[in-house]
């Protein structure tokens, strides 16, 4: 595990402390609502969550990357459409910080970091997903802007955001297709439509949205980092954090499931003795809690990797599959601990394996990790450790 300094320990407390006593009373009943909880944004907002990947002298919180997953993995343990909000919000922040131009970061990043505005990642279109060198939404230079047509759906928070880093063909003839994509922070404004909120079987209170550019126009100056061509790069390297950050998210509704599940394993009784004394519930419980520790060392490697500096798609890929997946075995598990009163909805387990398969469809899919993995691994010659 690597150590945190005093005051990122601190932080991580801080959100600890806020998850229990203020979002786990409450969480159960905004998710069943579908209810937006700005009450909890607004605390998030005030403890800086907002800007934990934006140094000085734009922002005041910034953290290493183990402590801002360790932060993401806190949020999912009370409900992971807080660490949902913030996410995607950190990676274009994180963009900024990496490839915007002094007048981008002088302009954005200090409302970014206090949640003044927020920020949302359009990436994926209606009819694709995972392949982002498909994609068909294009931006036509015209004089001072960018003339922007096309389609994204999945966009979270994209009702409440304030500016959005939209994938887009600037080349559409470019060859190969990655070298004609851009990214271009996008203002709402005409020709900008939030079409509509997608229902969803969990990650609930926080919008999943489809969005239409109908020439929408977009200033020159918006284009990240001042050179066109550079967006698939620019977002390949930020999909390094935000598969640490989804990877995160799994830990924590995994913890969670976990942690429900091993109080009730004791509570429990049946033929009678408390139900963990039965082998196979004792059994489910080791699984889960070696899945758990083997994700969480898994997500803060790569994020001690990030940090260093290094290429780390290939350790940011195995921790969002391998945390994803364990997520999704262990929230079944902890139903199947509880038996009957897991498909309740008085309990929060139901929750949990709802929220779960998030995870391993987003932010590229598990199909997608596997491809990533075995592409890095050919080009390293292998592991190496």
């Amino acid at each position: 595990m690597p150590d945190l300094v005093a005051e990122e320990q601190q932080m991580v407390d801080l959100v600890a402390k806020f998850v229990d006593n203020e979002v786990r009373p409450v969480a159960s009943e905004l998710e069943h609502a579908d209810t937006y909880p700005e009450a909890l944004i607004e605390a998030m907002k005030a403890m800086g969550v907002f800007g934990l990947v934006i140094p000085r002298p734009y922002g005041d919180v910034a953290v290493s990357t183990p402590c801002f997953a360790r932060i993401a993995m806190e949020l999912s343990r009370g409900w992971m459409s807080l660490a949902g909000a913030m996410g995607t919000h950190s990676v274009v922040s994180q963009l900024l910080v990496l490839f915007g131009t002094a007048e981008q970061k002088e302009r954005w990043l200090p409302r970014l970091a206090t949640g003044a505005i927020r920020a949302a990642m359009a990436l994926t279109e209606p009819g694709g997903g995972s392949d982002l060198q498909a994609l068909r939404t294009v931006a036509r230079r015209d004089g001072d802007s960018y003339v922007l047509r096309g389609n994204k759906t999945w966009i979270t928070n994209a009702q409440r955001a304030g500016l959005i880093a939209v994938l887009c063909k600037t080349d559409p003839d470019a060859r190969p297709a990655h070298r004609g994509i851009s990214l271009l922070l996008c203002e709402k404004g005409p020709g900008f439509t939030v079409s509509r909120s997608l229902p969803k079987l969990g990650y609930k209170g926080v919008e999943s949205c489809e969005l239409a550019f109908d020439d929408c126009r977009v200033p020159v100056g918006n284009l990240l980092g001042g050179v066109e061509g550079q967006g698939f790069a620019q977002m390949m390297k930020g999909l390094e954090l935000g598969r640490i950050q989804v990877a995160s998210r799994a830990v924590g509704v995994a913890t969670a499931a976990f942690a429900d599940a091993f109080r009730y394993a004791q509570q429990r009784e049946a033929f009678g003795q408390p139900i963990w004394q039965h082998e196979s519930v004792g059994n489910y419980l080791a699984d889960m809690a070696t899945k758990i520790s083997a994700a969480r060392l898994l997500t803060l490697d790569a994020a001690v990797r990030l940090d260093r500096g290094e290429r780390c798609d290939l350790e940011a890929g195995m921790a969002k599959l391998f945390a994803s997946e364990a997520c999704m075995d262990v929230t079944l598990k902890a139903i199947r601990i509880h038996g009957g009163n897991g498909y309740s909805t008085e309990f929060d387990v139901e929750r949990y394996f709802r929220d779960a398969p998030l995870m391993i469809v987003g932010e590229g899919t598990n199909e997608i990790q596997h491809n990533v993995i075995v592409g890095q691994l050919i080009r390293r010659g292998g592991l190496d450790w």
